[in-house]
């Protein structure tokens, strides 16, 4: 395991590595054992982020002028880097986020896989030409770039969140500036570093570590950014839409609640495995990830049994370490925060199994705690109402598909849902008649193709601009409408 104990890293700021204008750092601290520093990393100020504003619009026409080609090249050659260097971005990765080195290493290679297909997938989106009654007239859109773009991420996605927010932004022409999470720099770090070896120009990508209360404000509201990209929660999303100017274009990718119905005539077991895959893997830390599990009353006895015998039996620990079912929570605050709700939860409904801190023996050093199952929940309860985001399933009993979806779609948030069943009716049915912006059946409610759009709808998304596949394109680019007489 690579010592970074003492290794301070810095902002990337024009083409050149540099230390915050505050001379300060923070350690980076491993959750599944806090005695472990994954590096020292810059507390940056307003001005480190002015500076990265002022060198991406520098740098705007020329990158905006270098041929699609090239741009394309650049894109292949960092994604070369990070397959390149896939076990040890995957080490890091595991290091300071917790989850494990199998998960990791998927999400690197998932992120080599997006730049190449927005390498390619870029090259082809172009404007339309319009039929029209004058032959000595020609009508055609171009789409153009913005400028300079604010990519913010979040930390349970660290490389492959900004690499499908980057990528198309650099491919159309855009210029970024990237803030990290300041829980996992690391990351961040070596996304940056992969486009530093593929000779990105100068100041095309700046990457700006620090507290989103520091270097935020001038991400949001420069008049020289013309467009943010942020993934968390909607609480902040929301904060950021207050704060961008009206002409600044913004796309919000936020909070969710996510249900996963199971109909009587449903695959039992199947049924299971997916709410497993969607409450617990990532230790429950995705934003698509179940949370409440919506079970019809003939079933429920059994689905309940067979889901407690599967909890049960998962495994928590160090990723690197062993090969457990889940890792350590992120961050203590963020355990904290999930175990307050466990509390929340033996007061409201009936407690099955779970939800305790584990703090023994290797567990001493890290942020460790058992998934948790609910049951006898109702619609009016905080834990089937309040994103968790962790190891907690809401179990709630209904008595026909009319009902399940009403309940399901009883939330402010509509980011995704699924089903679990046999029918064919319900399964066309359930794809119309559900609040959501990504639609399962018989499959989990996480994961989404890098070729295919992801958002939500309601308070899940700003509803506006659609991530990955082509949708991620439209939302770097602008539309001119030109009238040409031949």
């Amino acid at each position: 395991m690579e010592n970074l104990n003492d290794v301070v890293f810095e902002n990337y700021i024009n083409g050149q590595w540099q230390p915050s204008s505050s001379g300060r750092t923070q350690p980076n601290l491993n959750p599944a054992d806090q005695r472990d520093v994954v590096g020292n990393f810059p507390v940056s100020t307003a001005d480190d982020a002015q500076q990265a504003v002022a060198a991406a619009q520098a740098a705007f026409a020329a990158w905006r002028a270098t041929p699609i080609s090239a741009r394309a090249r650049i894109l292949d050659k960092a994604a070369a880097y990070l397959d390149a260097n896939v076990e040890r971005i995957a080490e890091g990765l595991t290091r300071e986020e917790g989850k494990t080195f199998a998960q990791s290493k998927m999400e690197v290679t998932r992120s080599a896989q997006t730049l190449r297909f927005y390498a390619v997938e870029g090259q082809t989106y172009t404007g339309e030409t319009f039929p029209q009654d004058d032959a000595q007239q020609l009508v055609y859109t171009q789409r153009e770039p913005l400028g300079v773009v604010s990519v913010i991420a979040p930390w349970n996605f660290p490389i492959s969140i900004p690499a499908r927010k980057i990528a198309p932004a650099l491919i159309t022409g855009n210029t970024v500036v990237f803030k990290p999470s300041s829980d996992t720099p690391l990351t961040g770090y070596y996304l940056c570093e992969a486009f530093a070896q593929a000779g990105i120009p100068a100041g095309v990508l700046n990457v700006v570590h620090g507290r989103a209360g520091e270097v935020g404000p001038v991400l949001v509201t420069s008049p020289e950014v013309r467009a943010i990209s942020f993934t968390g929660s909607t609480r902040a999303g929301e904060d950021i839409c207050r704060q961008a100017r009206m002409s600044t274009r913004t796309q919000m990718e936020l909070g969710g609640k996510n249900p996963l119905i199971v109909m009587e005539d449903a695959d039992l077991d199947l049924a299971v495995k997916l709410v497993i895959q969607g409450g617990f893997s990532l230790s429950g830390q995705a934003c698509t990830g179940t949370s409440r599990v919506l079970v019809q009353r003939d079933v429920k006895a059994e689905f309940t049994r067979k889901l407690l015998e599967k909890v049960q039996a998962l495994t928590v620990g160090n990723g690197l370490t062993a090969t457990p079912d889940l890792g350590p929570i992120a961050t203590r605050g963020q355990l904290e925060s999930i175990l307050e709700y466990v509390e929340i939860g033996k007061q409201e409904a009936t407690h099955l199994c779970g939800g305790d801190r584990l703090t023994e023996g290797d567990f001493a050093q890290g942020f460790y705690m058992t998934p948790a199952v609910f049951t006898d929940v109702t619609q009016n309860m905080r834990i089937a109402r309040e994103e968790i985001f962790g190891p907690v399933i809401a179990l709630l009993e209904f008595d026909s598909y009319e009902q399940a979806l009403a309940m399901a779609n009883d939330t402010e948030y509509g980011l995704s849902a699924a089903i679990v069943t046999r029918s064919a009716e319900y399964a066309h049915r359930f794809s119309t008649d559900i609040e959501a912006g990504t639609v399962k059946i018989n499959r989990t409610t996480t994961g989404n193709l890098m070729n295919a759009p992801f958002g939500g709808l309601k308070q899940s998304s700003t509803s506006t601009f659609r991530e990955s596949g082509r949708g991620g394109l439209e939302f770097y680019t602008q539309i001119k409408t030109v009238y040409r007489g031949i």
